[in-house]
């Protein structure tokens, strides 16, 4: 698993302007984005009320350490 590096802060201003939630999937398509990230085989979705009251992703992934944590 890769470590998380730092981003130069124009890119992350980029990237952080392109971060609009326009719709509840788009929040769950971020969500299942992490968990596949984090090397997760297994993934359970709740949804609720189609995503406004709630989204859950549970997943086996490896999450991150508190030096990563610390970075972000």
């Amino acid at each position: 698993m890769q470590r998380i590096q730092k981003l130069d802060p124009a890119v992350a201003r980029k990237i952080a302007a392109g971060e609009v939630i326009e719709k509840p999937a788009s929040v769950l398509r971020e969500l299942l984005d992490n968990a596949i990230d984090s090397g997760a085989t297994e993934v359970e979705i709740r949804v609720r009320e189609g995503g406004l009251k709630e989204i859950s992703v549970i997943d086996n992934g490896c999450g991150m350490g508190d030096e990563d944590m610390e970075l972000c």
